[in-house]
């Protein structure tokens, strides 16, 4: 009863399965056009150049991609099996080629809006210091204060530092990058920087020894970075300084190995040099103690 393309039109479930043969991979992308999309597509194949020939076409027909081999097969979920991160558990054209199911399918019970406003007024709003917000600025080192104390939008402005050609020199010997933008003066010249540059590495651990407080306190260790980028170059003779700002207050309910309560701090840095322009901007992620006069019963 159906028409003579009605293999691409039935979306049958069951013990169903439709062969079609191909002459070469523009015909095979053609006949799965005309399934009109689905929410799974599988692809099988050996070869990773085929593959990328085959995914960008596929990839605007169907949700998800499966692109399988002898390697993925033996831990292969297979053809639409539900994985925690996707938002749909099988295939099929239900829900116009989206997939539903883990994390993602909670949003779609949530009411999503946009907020306008100021910095200081987003940062009030949504708890998270936003850059241009008003900072709050004491005579306590922030990296003094223990995790209920700190203030989302509390600051410090670090001294400066000017940066030298033994700087260089002694990062170079001690990391072992002699990368030649550090240390070719022709080649350096030549760039588009026009003179040599400071290892970003660098610049990421003068500004700490710019705003970290040495001495024992609450900020127990480093928990990672995220966001970094070197905006623009620092040169010999450049002068940095950074301003640290607590971003962000993340209480995991952990414990420490030795058991006492502490959080994660995500902390704002910005650095720039002596024109006040930005050359480094990133996250630094601390491990905090949380105030002993707080902690839980044992």
């Amino acid at each position: 009863p159906h028409a003579p393309g009605g293999a691409h039109d039935i979306e049958a479930f069951g013990p169903v399965s439709t062969l079609m043969g191909y002459g070469d991979l523009d015909e095979a992308l053609v006949l799965a056009a005309r399934g009109q999309g689905s929410l799974v597509a599988t692809l099988v194949t050996r070869a990773p150049q085929i593959a990328a020939r085959m995914a960008p076409t596929m990839a605007a027909l169907h949700g998800r991609l499966h692109i399988l081999d002898r390697d993925a097969a033996a831990e292969s979920t297979g053809h639409g099996s539900p994985l925690p991160m996707l938002k749909h558990g099988g295939p099929g054209r239900a829900g116009g080629g989206e997939e539903l199911g883990g994390l993602r399918a909670v949003k779609h019970y949530l009411q999503r809006a946009a907020v306008q406003g100021s910095p200081t007024m987003l940062m009030g709003i949504t708890g998270e210091y936003v850059r241009g917000a008003v900072l709050y600025e004491g005579e306590v080192h922030p990296f003094r204060r223990h995790f209920d104390d700190l203030r989302i939008g509390e600051s410090l402005l670090t001294h400066r530092r000017t940066v030298t050609e033994a700087d260089l020199v002694n990062f170079g010997c001690l990391s072992g990058d002699h990368f030649y933008m550090h240390f070719d003066e022709l080649a350096a010249r030549q760039s588009q920087f026009g003179k040599r540059i400071a290892h970003g590495y660098f610049v990421l651990s003068a500004a700490a020894g710019l705003f970290v407080s040495p001495g024992v306190g609450p900020v127990l260790a480093n928990y990672g970075l995220d966001t970094l980028r070197f905006i623009n170059p620092v040169g010999i003779g450049d002068t940095i300084q950074a301003r640290l700002t607590c971003k962000r207050k993340i209480d995991q309910g952990k414990l420490s190995p030795l058991g006492e309560p502490q959080g994660v701090v995500a902390w704002d840095v910005e650095v720039t040099n002596q024109d006040q322009v930005l050359v480094a901007s990133y996250d630094i992620l601390t491990l905090v103690a949380k105030r002993a006069d707080l902690a839980p019963a044992s």
